[in-house]
Protein backbone atom coordinates (compact mmCIF):
# COMPACT_ATOMS: atom_id res chain seq x y z
CA UNK A 1 0.00 0.00 0.00
CA UNK A 2 1.68 2.94 -1.56
CA UNK A 3 0.93 6.82 0.35
CA UNK A 4 1.64 9.90 -1.32
CA UNK A 5 1.60 13.28 -0.24
CA UNK A 6 0.70 15.89 -2.37
CA UNK A 7 0.50 19.32 -1.83
CA UNK A 8 -3.93 18.98 -1.76
CA UNK A 9 -4.23 15.66 -0.55
CA UNK A 10 -3.01 11.74 0.02
CA UNK A 11 -3.39 9.47 -2.31
CA UNK A 12 -3.44 5.42 -1.22
CA UNK A 13 -2.85 3.13 -3.82
CA UNK A 14 -2.60 -0.92 -4.09
CA UNK A 15 -1.47 -2.92 -7.18
CA UNK A 16 -1.77 -6.85 -7.20
CA UNK A 17 0.27 -8.40 -9.39
CA UNK A 18 -0.51 -11.88 -11.41
CA UNK A 19 1.38 -14.20 -13.73
CA UNK A 20 0.03 -13.69 -17.50
CA UNK A 21 -2.38 -10.82 -16.41
CA UNK A 22 -2.10 -6.78 -16.35
CA UNK A 23 -1.07 -5.83 -12.51
CA UNK A 24 -4.64 -4.93 -11.08
CA UNK A 25 -5.07 -1.67 -9.10
CA UNK A 26 -7.32 -2.67 -6.25
CA UNK A 27 -7.37 0.44 -4.29
CA UNK A 28 -6.66 3.97 -5.57
CA UNK A 29 -8.20 6.73 -3.06
CA UNK A 30 -7.65 10.73 -2.78
CA UNK A 31 -8.04 12.02 0.77
CA UNK A 32 -8.00 15.87 0.51
CA UNK A 33 -6.38 17.35 3.54
CA UNK A 34 -9.13 20.23 3.51
CA UNK A 35 -8.85 21.88 6.96
CA UNK A 36 -7.86 18.28 8.19
CA UNK A 37 -3.50 17.57 9.52
CA UNK A 38 -1.80 15.03 7.38
CA UNK A 39 -1.60 12.94 11.40
CA UNK A 40 -5.07 12.81 11.55
CA UNK A 41 -5.88 12.67 8.14
CA UNK A 42 -4.01 9.25 8.05
CA UNK A 43 -5.18 8.00 11.13
CA UNK A 44 -8.06 7.71 9.26
CA UNK A 45 -7.09 6.23 6.59
CA UNK A 46 -5.52 3.58 8.39
CA UNK A 47 -9.11 2.54 10.22
CA UNK A 48 -10.39 2.64 6.59
CA UNK A 49 -8.16 0.58 4.82
CA UNK A 50 -6.62 -1.58 7.49
CA UNK A 51 -3.48 -0.66 6.65
CA UNK A 52 -1.69 -2.79 9.10
CA UNK A 53 -2.61 -5.62 6.89
CA UNK A 54 -0.54 -4.21 4.01
CA UNK A 55 3.39 -3.67 3.64
CA UNK A 56 3.64 0.04 3.46
CA UNK A 57 5.28 2.71 1.32
CA UNK A 58 5.79 6.53 1.06
CA UNK A 59 6.56 7.82 -2.21
CA UNK A 60 8.75 11.29 -1.48
CA UNK A 61 7.99 14.05 -4.08
CA UNK A 62 10.68 16.16 -5.94
CA UNK A 63 12.77 18.49 -3.75
CA UNK A 64 12.64 16.17 -0.45
CA UNK A 65 15.46 14.19 -1.86
CA UNK A 66 18.81 14.64 -4.25
CA UNK A 67 19.69 11.58 -6.67
CA UNK A 68 23.40 11.53 -7.75
CA UNK A 69 26.01 9.55 -9.97
CA UNK A 70 28.96 8.78 -8.65
CA UNK A 71 31.66 6.26 -9.67
CA UNK A 72 31.25 2.98 -7.57
CA UNK A 73 33.67 2.70 -4.94
CA UNK A 74 35.86 -0.08 -4.78
CA UNK A 75 35.29 -1.27 -1.48
CA UNK A 76 33.49 -4.48 0.20
CA UNK A 77 29.85 -4.21 0.33
CA UNK A 78 29.28 -3.80 3.79
CA UNK A 79 31.40 -0.52 3.47
CA UNK A 80 29.63 0.61 0.61
CA UNK A 81 28.03 3.49 1.77
CA UNK A 82 30.33 4.82 3.61
CA UNK A 83 32.42 5.17 1.45
CA UNK A 84 29.81 6.70 -0.66
CA UNK A 85 29.33 9.31 1.72
CA UNK A 86 33.09 10.51 1.49
CA UNK A 87 32.14 11.24 -1.86
CA UNK A 88 29.09 12.89 -1.45
CA UNK A 89 30.89 15.04 1.37
CA UNK A 90 31.26 17.93 -1.41
CA UNK A 91 27.72 17.45 -3.47
CA UNK A 92 25.16 18.24 -0.94
CA UNK A 93 24.69 21.79 0.02
CA UNK A 94 23.72 20.36 3.57
CA UNK A 95 26.02 18.63 6.36
CA UNK A 96 26.77 14.57 4.69
CA UNK A 97 26.38 13.23 8.42
CA UNK A 98 22.78 14.43 8.13
CA UNK A 99 21.72 13.38 5.51
CA UNK A 100 20.10 9.19 5.07
CA UNK A 101 21.58 7.52 1.58
CA UNK A 102 20.70 4.45 -0.49
CA UNK A 103 22.24 3.42 -3.49
CA UNK A 104 21.49 2.06 -6.81
CA UNK A 105 23.73 0.20 -9.06
CA UNK A 106 24.00 1.21 -12.88
CA UNK A 107 24.93 -1.99 -14.97
CA UNK A 108 28.11 -2.26 -16.80
CA UNK A 109 27.92 -4.02 -20.34
CA UNK A 110 29.21 -7.71 -18.70
CA UNK A 111 30.32 -8.47 -22.57
CA UNK A 112 32.38 -4.74 -22.79
CA UNK A 113 35.46 -3.85 -21.74
CA UNK A 114 36.16 -3.03 -17.83
CA UNK A 115 35.35 0.29 -17.11
CA UNK A 116 34.64 2.21 -14.08
CA UNK A 117 31.48 1.24 -12.52
CA UNK A 118 28.76 3.96 -11.15
CA UNK A 119 26.07 4.37 -9.10
CA UNK A 120 22.84 6.52 -7.86
CA UNK A 121 22.58 7.60 -4.79
CA UNK A 122 19.36 8.98 -2.95
CA UNK A 123 20.42 11.43 0.40
CA UNK A 124 17.68 12.89 2.16
CA UNK A 125 17.48 15.03 5.04
CA UNK A 126 17.80 12.66 8.57
CA UNK A 127 15.09 14.88 9.74
CA UNK A 128 13.04 14.91 6.86
CA UNK A 129 13.72 11.03 7.16
CA UNK A 130 12.82 10.78 10.97
CA UNK A 131 9.53 13.49 10.45
CA UNK A 132 8.57 11.21 8.07
CA UNK A 133 8.83 8.01 10.23
CA UNK A 134 7.58 9.95 13.37
CA UNK A 135 3.96 10.83 10.68
CA UNK A 136 3.26 7.10 10.38
CA UNK A 137 4.23 5.46 13.68
CA UNK A 138 2.41 7.39 15.23
CA UNK A 139 -0.99 6.38 13.45
CA UNK A 140 0.81 3.13 13.47
CA UNK A 141 0.98 2.60 10.01
CA UNK A 142 3.93 -0.13 9.87
CA UNK A 143 6.13 1.82 6.69
CA UNK A 144 8.30 -0.79 5.41
CA UNK A 145 9.97 1.34 2.36
CA UNK A 146 10.65 4.90 1.75
CA UNK A 147 10.56 5.13 -2.48
CA UNK A 148 10.86 7.90 -4.99
CA UNK A 149 9.42 8.68 -8.50
CA UNK A 150 12.59 7.91 -10.43
CA UNK A 151 11.87 4.56 -9.41
CA UNK A 152 8.05 4.31 -10.00
CA UNK A 153 8.40 5.27 -13.07
CA UNK A 154 11.24 2.87 -14.17
CA UNK A 155 8.83 0.27 -12.52
CA UNK A 156 6.00 1.51 -15.19
CA UNK A 157 8.78 1.95 -18.13
CA UNK A 158 9.50 -2.17 -17.39
CA UNK A 159 6.01 -3.15 -18.57
CA UNK A 160 6.15 -1.61 -21.77
CA UNK A 161 9.83 -2.27 -23.10
CA UNK A 162 10.22 -3.92 -25.89
CA UNK A 163 12.91 -7.53 -24.53
CA UNK A 164 16.74 -6.33 -24.81
CA UNK A 165 15.83 -2.85 -26.18
CA UNK A 166 16.46 0.45 -23.92
CA UNK A 167 12.67 2.88 -23.39
CA UNK A 168 13.08 6.55 -22.73
CA UNK A 169 9.91 7.68 -20.89
CA UNK A 170 8.86 11.43 -20.44
CA UNK A 171 5.74 12.04 -18.02
CA UNK A 172 4.24 15.39 -16.95
CA UNK A 173 2.51 16.75 -14.11
CA UNK A 174 1.90 20.55 -12.77
CA UNK A 175 5.06 20.62 -11.36
CA UNK A 176 7.31 19.38 -14.42
CA UNK A 177 8.49 16.24 -16.18
CA UNK A 178 10.86 13.78 -15.12
CA UNK A 179 12.48 12.14 -18.29
CA UNK A 180 13.76 8.35 -17.29
CA UNK A 181 15.71 5.80 -19.62
CA UNK A 182 15.99 2.15 -18.59
CA UNK A 183 17.03 -0.87 -20.08
CA UNK A 184 16.08 -4.92 -18.73
CA UNK A 185 14.95 -2.89 -15.56
CA UNK A 186 17.00 -1.22 -14.42
CA UNK A 187 17.30 2.51 -14.51
CA UNK A 188 20.30 3.95 -16.51
CA UNK A 189 19.90 7.80 -16.30
CA UNK A 190 17.35 10.24 -14.77
CA UNK A 191 16.94 13.99 -15.51
CA UNK A 192 14.46 16.50 -14.46
CA UNK A 193 12.71 19.51 -16.60
CA UNK A 194 11.33 22.52 -15.78
CA UNK A 195 8.31 22.20 -18.46
CA UNK A 196 4.94 20.72 -16.80
CA UNK A 197 1.69 20.11 -18.22
CA UNK A 198 -0.34 23.73 -18.01
CA UNK A 199 2.88 25.11 -20.10
CA UNK A 200 2.22 22.74 -22.76
CA UNK A 201 -1.64 23.77 -22.29
CA UNK A 202 -1.10 27.32 -22.50
CA UNK A 203 1.16 28.11 -25.56
CA UNK A 204 0.96 28.03 -28.84
CA UNK A 205 2.11 29.49 -32.16
CA UNK A 206 5.88 30.87 -31.62
CA UNK A 207 5.73 29.95 -27.96
CA UNK A 208 4.84 26.60 -28.47
CA UNK A 209 7.31 26.39 -31.20
CA UNK A 210 9.84 27.73 -28.95
CA UNK A 211 9.01 25.13 -26.06
CA UNK A 212 8.66 22.42 -28.42
CA UNK A 213 12.17 23.37 -29.75
CA UNK A 214 14.00 23.42 -26.29
CA UNK A 215 12.85 20.11 -25.14
CA UNK A 216 13.23 18.42 -28.31
CA UNK A 217 17.01 19.77 -27.72
CA UNK A 218 17.35 18.54 -24.39
CA UNK A 219 16.15 14.83 -25.06
CA UNK A 220 18.70 14.89 -28.13
CA UNK A 221 21.17 16.19 -25.78
CA UNK A 222 20.54 12.86 -23.58
CA UNK A 223 19.47 9.92 -26.00
CA UNK A 224 23.02 11.38 -27.24
CA UNK A 225 24.75 10.63 -24.01
CA UNK A 226 23.48 7.53 -23.70
CA UNK A 227 24.88 6.50 -26.89
CA UNK A 228 28.08 7.40 -25.81
CA UNK A 229 28.26 6.47 -22.61
CA UNK A 230 26.09 3.25 -22.90
CA UNK A 231 26.87 1.77 -26.88
CA UNK A 232 24.98 -1.08 -25.69
CA UNK A 233 21.63 0.24 -25.23
CA UNK A 234 19.37 0.47 -28.11
CA UNK A 235 16.92 2.52 -27.28
CA UNK A 236 13.46 1.53 -28.78
CA UNK A 237 11.19 4.53 -28.72
CA UNK A 238 10.39 7.78 -26.32
CA UNK A 239 6.93 7.13 -24.59
CA UNK A 240 4.94 10.26 -23.03
CA UNK A 241 2.36 9.91 -20.50
CA UNK A 242 -0.22 11.57 -19.64
CA UNK A 243 -2.11 11.01 -22.98
CA UNK A 244 -4.10 13.82 -22.83
CA UNK A 245 -4.83 16.89 -25.42
CA UNK A 246 -1.77 18.83 -24.52
CA UNK A 247 0.44 15.60 -25.57
CA UNK A 248 -1.07 15.28 -28.93
CA UNK A 249 0.71 18.19 -30.90
CA UNK A 250 3.78 17.81 -28.67
CA UNK A 251 4.02 13.92 -29.50
CA UNK A 252 3.99 15.26 -33.61
CA UNK A 253 6.67 17.56 -32.96
CA UNK A 254 8.87 15.27 -31.60
CA UNK A 255 7.87 12.37 -34.41
CA UNK A 256 9.14 14.72 -36.98
CA UNK A 257 12.24 16.16 -34.95
CA UNK A 258 13.49 12.81 -33.27
CA UNK A 259 15.21 9.96 -34.73
CA UNK A 260 13.54 7.43 -32.93
CA UNK A 261 9.80 6.49 -32.32
CA UNK A 262 7.19 8.01 -30.27
CA UNK A 263 4.28 6.82 -28.74
CA UNK A 264 2.12 8.32 -26.39
CA UNK A 265 0.74 6.09 -23.24
CA UNK A 266 -2.48 5.30 -21.40
CA UNK A 267 -2.43 3.79 -18.41
CA UNK A 268 -5.17 1.95 -19.19
CA UNK A 269 -3.65 0.05 -21.50
CA UNK A 270 -1.02 -1.83 -18.86
CA UNK A 271 -2.63 -1.63 -15.68
CA UNK A 272 -6.65 -3.41 -14.84
CA UNK A 273 -7.81 -0.26 -13.60
CA UNK A 274 -10.73 0.50 -11.88
CA UNK A 275 -14.08 2.52 -13.51
CA UNK A 276 -12.91 5.51 -11.36
CA UNK A 277 -9.39 5.17 -12.65
CA UNK A 278 -10.43 6.15 -16.34
CA UNK A 279 -10.33 9.62 -16.52
CA UNK A 280 -6.95 10.68 -17.66
CA UNK A 281 -6.97 13.45 -15.14
CA UNK A 282 -7.48 10.75 -12.63
CA UNK A 283 -4.93 8.68 -13.91
CA UNK A 284 -2.02 11.91 -13.91
CA UNK A 285 -2.84 12.12 -10.12
CA UNK A 286 -2.52 8.43 -9.34
CA UNK A 287 0.26 7.52 -12.03
CA UNK A 288 3.16 7.62 -9.83
CA UNK A 289 1.84 6.15 -6.48
CA UNK A 290 0.97 3.20 -9.32
CA UNK A 291 4.61 2.77 -10.41
CA UNK A 292 5.20 2.27 -6.93
CA UNK A 293 2.80 0.06 -5.97
CA UNK A 294 4.44 -2.39 -8.67
CA UNK A 295 7.43 -2.57 -6.48
CA UNK A 296 8.90 -5.88 -5.96
CA UNK A 297 11.68 -7.36 -3.99
CA UNK A 298 13.07 -10.88 -4.19
CA UNK A 299 13.61 -12.87 -0.99
CA UNK A 300 17.44 -13.93 -0.60
CA UNK A 301 17.36 -17.08 1.82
Amino acid sequence: MVFELQADGICVTRVTRTAHARPKVQLAVFYPFAQTEASALLSRIHKELHAKRYECSHLLSPGEYQILTVETPGVPQEELKTAVRWLLKDMLDYHVDDATIDVLDIPVDKNAPARKAMMYVVAARNQLIAQRQTLFDSVQIPLKVIDIPELAQRNIASLIAPANRGLALLSFDQNGSLLTISFNGELYLSRRLDINLTQLGSVDGEQQGNLFEKLTLELQRTFDHIDRQYHFINLAKLVLTPATPEMSALSTYLTDNLYIPVETLELSSIFDLPPELLPIQQQSRFRTSMGAALRYEDKTP
